[in-house]
């Protein structure tokens, strides 16, 4: 449906409102335009202002969602938003019972060899990029983190990196090797950035997401991999390798930046080495007695 003219003048000091609600909360700019968003989309469903709407239309939107093939992120996506604007900006708390989370598929993260992410450096089309992913390998960081991350947030006296307001809005350090120092220090030399450690085309900005993620995807292409890969493939990579070396589990918590160990939990499906090296409880019973069907 279109959104009348009426709503669309009822809306204006609603989304100020919620704005105003998202900034005191300590909001970052991506999850402010992600619920503005997802309202707005509700809003041009409804057809009329999104304070009006009663329980049915919540249930009647989600439906429509699911006709249309919207899929489960961005149906949660939409419930976060939706009812944050009802419970905190609408004070109509009793409206967020009528929203469903749906549940997701629970996919195994893709992990590259340690042979895919060396073809992979190594075929990085120049020293920045190459730095940028072994940052994303040797930290694990995630992609806005290495984006954002300043030539001071390199300790080399204490080897960590220096993560400002990563995911969360939260400080934390980051791994630094004394490999990935050293390629950070020959993009250094050829490079000379001075604020950014990864400056962007207006070297008074940093690189942008869009970039580093375009830089793995298309040197992935270049060199053949056929899995899907992203930098957050090398960051699942990172956390997978150091398990299977016998990292405690809750180290590499730590070195992610998780706030829950569950998360952290789900690389011990991945990591082949671990179950490689476990015994199954067959191989622990006597030998079995051979049929007479069992060929000699």
């Amino acid at each position: 449906m279109s959104q009348t003219p009426a709503a669309a003048q009822a809306i204006s000091p609603l989304r100020r409102r919620m704005i105003e609600d998202m900034t005191v909360r300590g909001f970052g700019e991506k999850t402010q335009s992600d619920y503005i968003r997802h309202v707005k989309n509700f809003t041009i469903f409804l057809g009329r202002s999104p304070d009006l709407a009663g329980g049915e239309d919540l249930r009647a939107f989600q439906v429509r969602q699911r006709e249309q093939g919207v899929q489960p992120p961005t149906m949660n996506g939409a419930v976060a938003a939706l009812r944050f604007f009802f419970t905190t900006t609408c004070n109509q708390p009793e409206m967020a019972r009528h929203l469903r989370i749906v549940k997701q598929p629970q996919k195994l993260p893709v992990v590259l060899t340690g042979e895919e992410v060396l073809l992979l450096l190594e075929a990085a089309r120049g020293p920045r990029d190459k730095a940028a992913l072994a940052v994303a390998y040797g930290s694990g960081l995630r992609l806005s983190e290495i984006a954002n991350l300043k030539v001071s947030d390199i300790d080399s006296k204490r080897m960590v990196l220096r993560v400002e307001q990563g995911k969360g809005k939260k400080d934390r350090n980051g791994l630094l090797s004394p490999r990935l120092l050293e390629v950070l220090r020959e993009w250094w030399l050829i490079g000379q950035p001075t604020m950014w450690l990864f400056p962007g085309r207006d070297p008074l900005l940093p690189i942008s997401t869009k970039q580093i993620y375009r830089a793995v995807c298309d040197t992935a292409a270049a060199v053949g991999i056929k899995k899907r890969v992203s930098p957050h493939t090398l960051r699942h990579s990172f956390a997978t390798h150091l398990l299977e070396q016998g990292v405690d589990i809750r180290l590499i918590q730590v070195a992610l930046g998780h706030s829950k160990i569950d998360t952290t939990t789900r690389y011990v499906h991945v990591a082949s080495k671990v179950l490689r090296e476990m015994v199954s409880p067959l191989d622990r019973l006597s030998p079995l007695t051979p049929t007479k069907d069992t060929p000699k």
